[in-house]
């Protein structure tokens, strides 16, 4: 079985309109993860729970695969990332609302970090192979104070369409509307260590970034 999401993430998912771009939102089930061998005393007394603002994955399992190109040709793979906090979210550039609203929201999030911002590494994936490319890719970075801040990938449809599979992700062109894409409209934070660690959908707080970016950092 490839390095997925699947092990300890099971989907439901719920397809919605957002005023007019369609998205698909997974809400995640954490598993509860038995453990042997020693007391529930001595288990209180060693082990110190570190408590996410997000979604946490019981247990952590490592990133999936995940190798393209950023729409400046520059080859990006998440495993060179390991050492500092990941976050990765699928998006493209003509979405009318809810795209923007989360990079708007991750922008808000470094701001409020301050220097703490280094330590994060925040990874677009487009869902739009056609309509993302180098140009409106470049405007959307730009438009959104992101330019520097976000490594934008890009790809073919079968490039993309690999990275969606083991990802868990869903991207597929809508009924709703011409040139709209129902994807699932989701960010998952990577730890240092390499592992997805926590999950936060579309609504999602700055402030919850705020405090798990140190933690994912020090995982």
């Amino acid at each position: 079985m490839p390095l997925g999401l699947r092990p300890f993430f099971r989907p439901t998912i719920v397809l919605r309109t957002l005023g007019g771009c369609a998205l698909i939102l997974v809400a995640l089930l954490v598993a509860g993860c038995g453990g042997g061998g020693g007391s529930s005393a001595e288990a209180q007394s060693t082990a110190v729970k570190v408590h996410f603002a997000g979604a946490e994955a019981s247990p952590p399992k490592p990133a999936a695969p995940l190798r393209l190109r950023n729409y400046l040709g520059e080859p990006v793979d998440v495993g060179q990332y390991k050492g500092k906090a990941v976050l990765v979210t699928f998006i493209y550039t003509h979405c009318p609302d809810t795209c923007p609203l989360i990079v708007s929201h991750i922008k808000t999030a470094l701001s409020l970090l301050g220097p703490k911002a280094k330590d994060v590494q925040v990874i677009a994936v487009s869902t739009d192979p056609r309509g993302d490319n180098r140009k409106t890719v470049t405007n959307f970075v730009d438009e959104h104070g992101m330019k520097g801040r976000m490594k934008y990938l890009i790809g073919s449809k079968a490039e993309l369409g690999r990275v969606w599979k083991d990802w868990g992700i869903i991207a597929k062109p809508a009924k709703a509307g011409r040139d709209l894409v129902e994807h699932s409209a989701l960010i998952y934070g990577i730890g240092a260590d390499g592992r997805v660690r926590t999950l936060y959908a579309a609504n999602f707080k700055p402030v919850e970034l705020v405090h798990d970016v140190p933690l994912l950092a020090e995982a």
